[in-house]
């Protein structure tokens, strides 16, 4: 597949820009001499040698700006099977993903070759790692500091709450799952928080959906007391199946960033570049397939 040639950063721009200005100047050398041949035969070997001077430097510059712009080689995008949103399947019958969608637009805009391919999230980690998969849109994750780079602000953020029917007292902090009946969505860690839940030192009874879906199923038919979801998922859900009397607390935040792989060729320049274009970007209407 086709790699189309490196983005480029505000200094490089620059330079770009300056090097541009140089071959107009020095095409404008060899048209003006040209003309000056048509117009004055007399002078006519003097200008042929300006002809030839001003297109030899165009050859000459041209081709440094080519070597100074590589190709960049394909990008894989790799997303993990349980994400912060609700997935569908489109009419391929292939993940549908609303953070795919995102990674789409920024791709497409950055004139980057790429490719999307879904993981499970420790097989995603290993590759990013390893530098098998050099694209990624996930939490800050301390075991990827070393391997990858991390865009400076966050990309998106949702709100991790704790769901409940009727008047059970509200979650509002960690210690306050102690001694609950969780409902948690298998294969989330909670930025740490599941951790707490299964040390049974802190005695809460804890249930594993296989889906969003089935966790809020199980909550309205008292299979437990609590949900933990993130907002991003939990609303698509209850939008579609509403549940009388649910209520919900806020328990924390959950910042998503653009990653990296420090293996990829001049990474911090293309992460610059795929800043720069996340801010214009309203990823609201894009996760909302609106762009």
């Amino acid at each position: 597949m086709w790699a189309s040639p490196s983005p480029l950063s505000r200094t490089e721009q620059a330079d770009m820009d300056n090097q541009k200005n140089i071959i107009n100047s020095l095409a404008a050398i060899g048209v003006n001499a040209v003309l000056l041949f048509q117009s004055d035969m007399t002078s006519g070997r003097i200008c042929r040698i300006w002809v030839a001077l001003a297109f030899l430097l165009l050859g000459w510059v041209s081709g440094a700006i080519a070597a100074d712009t590589p190709d960049y080689p394909e990008i894989e995008y790799g997303y993990p099977d349980q994400s912060i949103f609700v997935a569908s399947v489109n009419a391929m019958n292939q993940p549908d993903s609303p953070m795919l969608r995102y990674a789409r637009v920024l791709m497409e805009k950055a004139g980057l070759s790429w490719r999307a391919r879904q993981y499970p999230a420790r097989r995603l980690f290993r590759n990013l790692q390893s530098g098998e998969t050099v694209f990624s849109i996930l939490v800050k994750a301390s075991s990827l500091l070393d391997y990858c780079i991390f865009s400076r602000q966050p990309v998106y953020s949702t709100t991790l709450r704790v769901y409940f029917i009727g008047d059970k007292p509200p979650v509002l902090r960690r210690e306050d799952l102690a001694g609950k009946n969780i409902i948690t969505i298998r294969g989330y860690s909670y930025a740490g928080l599941l951790k707490y839940i299964t040390d049974p030192v802190n005695k809460v009874e804890h249930l594993a959906a296989p889906t969003h879906k089935a966790a809020f199923q199980m909550l309205a038919h008292g299979r437990g007391d609590y949900v933990l979801d993130y907002e991003s998922a939990a609303g698509d859900i209850l939008a579609a199946d509403p549940i009388e009397g649910l209520d919900s607390r806020p328990i924390g935040t959950l910042d998503i960033y653009l990653v990296l792989s420090r293996a990829y060729p001049r990474a911090g320049e293309l992460m610059e570049r795929l800043e720069e274009i996340a801010g214009t970007l309203d990823i609201n209407r894009i996760l909302k397939g609106k762009d």
